[in-house]
């Protein structure tokens, strides 16, 4: 039992197993050209599809080399917020109105704050 035992091995600090045996999945790289000169060089699986665009550490869009540029993707409706909502049932002349009979509710002592 002693000679099975970890003790004095950092556990997570090393790996106890070995390369030996192991094939890697063959690979090949992907060059991504920035409009800003910079070139990106990726590796991936050989059977991976690549993407035709990729983030720059810059912040543009590099294209892949000997790529066309993809289509334009359709523009995604925003979420709508509570506010958005609620400027469809009241306009904003109606809010101000409830909201100065609220004050004058709440300063007159007839509700009462809540805590929060």
């Amino acid at each position: 039992m002693a000679d099975r035992s970890l003790r004095g091995v950092g556990i997570g600090a090393k790996s106890l197993e070995t390369e030996a045996g192991v094939e890697f999945a063959e690979r090949t790289e992907a060059h991504y050209e920035c409009p800003n000169g910079h070139t990106i060089v990726l590796p991936f699986a050989a059977e991976a599809e690549m993407p035709a665009l990729w983030e720059c550490r810059c912040g543009e869009e590099a294209l892949l080399r000997d790529a066309a540029r993809p289509e334009p993707v359709k523009p995604v409706k925003k979420p709508r917020t509570h506010w958005d909502m609620l400027l469809e049932r009241r306009t904003i002349p109606e809010l101000e109105e409830l909201l100065a009979e609220r004050l004058e509710l709440l300063r007159s002592g007839q509700l009462r704050r809540r805590s929060a």
